[in-house]
């Protein structure tokens, strides 16, 4: 049988008090990660908006909205802001913005994605 003495169990808490910071730090690494993705996940969806509101704008159709034809190409769970459609020429623009979904909110702030997307009127 193996005696132990105290040192040993000295490094034994030594080894859990590591492990524990070890694993805050890639847990914090980790949601990092995510909410990057999160973060390119509104920036892609603000473009999709952008585009099917203008696109619907552009076909000056009265059944479609800009904002609805922008709202329904989204994701339901995000927030999505779309202004009065810009009609310069021949041309419309529009703009979107989705709110980047915050994890930790008073650690990740990254406001609103924006987007435009410009189509020739029909």
């Amino acid at each position: 049988m193996v005696k132990r003495t105290a040192r040993d169990a000295r490094e034994r808490g030594q080894v859990a008090l590591e492990y524990v910071g070890v694993i805050t730090l890639l847990l914090l690494v980790a949601l990092a990660a995510i909410q990057l993705g999160l973060a390119a996940y509104a920036v892609q969806q603000a473009s999709t908006a952008a585009r099917a509101a203008a696109r619907a704008e552009s076909y000056n159709d009265v059944n479609t909205s800009a904002q609805a034809a922008g709202r329904a190409a989204t994701s339901e769970w995000l927030t999505v802001d779309i202004p009065e459609p810009s009609i310069n020429g021949d041309e419309v623009t529009v703009t979107a913005k989705v709110k980047v979904p915050s994890l930790l909110p008073k650690v990740f702030d990254f406001g609103e994605a924006r987007r435009s997307a410009t189509m020739p009127l029909d």
